[in-house]
């Protein structure tokens, strides 16, 4: 682990922390002016005791302390001024990791995504770079200070009172016992501590995101006692730490006050024998209390750091992951007039740690032009078959071309640009219905968005608003029906105006009735364009030029409807468990 985070530290971290070098720089300046007027009090308090309070000489307390008055205010300047660059520098480096770790799962493609859950996600994004943000200012603050303020205060200490420096050196052996003990015992759940945040978080985003079904089948209080469990769970183990930890601040202020009462005691005895000086006694206990106070913000730091330690691995684990979809070295370039004709050279698929492949040598050809349906049952591979083409993933074996180019070899925002994509499940985003229709141009005019959404059948029900195209979308598009959310998913992609249209059964929410209107806007919006659709319902693709029957992850029948009928018993099962024969006639008719 001590490697690891090495690595981490000095590849990952140090990057985030060199735009600000120069004021880290300046910071060390400004800690090591503030510890040496923190230092120099305690002999200035000497020489007032000795000086002027033990000889009556009033000009030497007022000098004296009017010198120790500057020295004081000069540090407490250099006190502010390193907080304020402590804050800076630990909010901005923050700042930069969380923007690194955004563009760093945006990067990432759907395969390395699935190796982290959401909450955990969400967790290193945010709980986990508070922690790193909190150490960074604490190190700032106390861990370049402390070292310098312990060994100047035991050299000033020896220095004023060499015969009492055992009793700092005993204090010192004791603190750091106690730290020991506490750590062995704590350290170990620091990891376990972020995991049950990050079950809280699964737990809570599960019960919110899946809230109608809770209600729909009663079982709050089934959920609630698990979200009790994981929340107990959190707690005890908090409670546990917080235990250990707040119990070192009390034990430490008993050993600063035993010492203390040492120093007094023995010190006592000293003045007794003329072998010290009251002053100097008085010096030498607050040169003691620097040195204590010295280890226990090390200790403090040492606390956050130990936390934060897991923190930084999880955000490491992240930025550190490889890409496995990566662009081409030497990428190739489209043709200006590409047409989209798109070819599946035996493509196999399989997912990690899965025996067996889901895509099974599909060869096929989808040209320009041309609808080109798939359908199969559940778990035959057409969702997975059609996400390979954008490169959501990358094929195990095979080859796919887009106008005779491997898509492997163009860079993945040119191929993408060339697609419009309209997933199984539309997504929309918090903003408005004007702010999700641009994700699919950005330049689009208000005539680009109205023809969209006519084609789509998304406008009648956005003119029924009073906003129109300004009307709020909630996050996750609560606030529309399913269909609602389909249509307008349809609209984003269709204002795009691409080569390639996927269709990922993205009709499944609409009534037979919009479905057919769509089906027959959309043929002349797309009618020069490659569109491939995944379908379920038998109607949606009657029309296609081509059909695709996948079983299994292969293909078992392709062709028109009316030659799957014939000849592919698997079109044939599925169209009859949906229509009968003389609903399958009227329908091709009509259509």
């Amino acid at each position: 682990m001590i490697l690891y985070i090495e690595i981490f530290i000095m590849k990952n971290l140090l990057k985030y922390l060199k735009p600000y070098i120069l004021l880290i720089l300046i910071a060390i300046v400004f800690i090591v002016i503030q510890v040496q007027t923190d230092l120099a009090l305690p002999g200035y308090l000497s020489e007032i005791i000795n000086k002027g309070v033990i000889l009556q000489d009033t000009d030497a307390i007022l000098s004296v302390g009017l010198e120790m008055l500057g020295v004081a205010l000069i540090g407490a300047v250099a006190a502010i001024i390193v907080s304020y660059i402590a804050a800076r520098v630990s909010t901005g480096v923050a700042r930069d990791v969380r923007e690194g770790i955004y563009s760093k799962i945006l990067s990432l493609s759907t395969k390395e995504i699935n190796k982290f859950s959401t909450a955990s996600l969400l967790t290193r994004s945010t709980n986990d770079i508070q922690q790193v943000q909190t150490v960074i200012f604490m190190f700032l603050r106390m861990v370049i200070s402390a070292p310098i303020m312990g060994v100047g205060a035991i050299i000033n200490a020896y220095e004023n009172a060499p015969d009492m420096s055992w009793m700092i050196v005993v204090a010192v052996l004791t603190i750091f016992l106690i730290i020991v003990v506490v750590f062995i015992f704590a350290v170990p759940k620091f990891s376990k501590l972020q995991k049950l945040v990050d079950r809280l978080n699964r737990v809570s985003r599960e019960n919110l995101t899946g809230l109608r079904v809770i209600r729909a089948f009663n079982t709050q209080e089934y959920e609630q006692e698990k979200f009790d469990v994981v929340n107990k769970d959190l707690v005890k183990l908090n409670l546990f730490i917080n235990k250990m930890m707040v119990s070192l601040q009390p034990i430490l202020f008993l050993i600063m006050n035993l010492l203390s009462i040492g120093i007094v005691w023995f010190g006592g005895h000293l003045l007794n024998e003329s072998k010290l000086g009251i002053g100097d006694m008085f010096a030498f206990m607050q040169y003691a209390m620097q040195v204590v106070m010295s280890f226990l913000r090390l200790t403090m730091i040492i606390i956050f750091l130990t936390r934060s330690v897991v923190s930084l691995k999880r955000i490491g684990e992240i930025l550190s992951i490889k890409n496995v979809i990566k662009d081409s070295k030497k990428p190739k370039k489209f043709k200006k007039e590409g047409e989209g004709n798109i070819e599946y050279r035996n493509v196999s698929f399989s997912y990690d740690n899965s025996e067996e492949a889901v895509i099974k040598n599909i060869s096929f050809k989808a040209n320009s032009g041309e609808t080109t349906a798939f359908i199969g049952s559940t778990g035959s591979g057409k969702s997975t078959l059609i996400n390979l083409l954008p490169r959501f993933y990358d094929v195990s074996s095979g080859v796919i071309l887009l106008d005779g180019i491997d898509i492997k070899e163009v860079k993945q925002k040119d191929l993408r640009d060339r697609i419009g994509y309209v997933p199984q499940k539309g997504s929309l985003f918090s903003g408005t219905i004007r702010s999700n229709l641009l994700y699919g141009k950005e330049n689009a005019t208000d005539e680009d968005l109205i023809s969209s959404t006519k084609t789509a059948q998304a406008y009648d029900f956005i003119s029924e608003y009073e906003k129109k195209f300004d009307n709020p979308i909630t996050q996750g598009g609560t606030n529309v029906s399913g269909g609602q959310k389909q249509r307008l998913s349809i609209a984003r992609a269709l204002i795009k105006e691409p080569d390639i249209y996927i269709f990922d059964d993205s009709f499944s929410a609409l009534d037979m009735k919009t479905d057919q209107k769509l089906r027959k806007a959309l043929s002349e919006k797309t009618k020069e364009a490659t569109v491939l659709i995944v379908a379920q319902k038998i109607g949606t693709i009657m029309n296609a030029d081509k059909i695709i029957v996948l079983d299994e992850g292969k293909i078992v029948g392709e062709g028109t409807h009316e030659e799957l009928l014939k000849n592919c018993s698997v079109y044939k099962e599925i169209a009859l468990s949906q229509l009968s024969e003389e609903e399958l006639k009227i329908k091709r008719e009509k259509s």
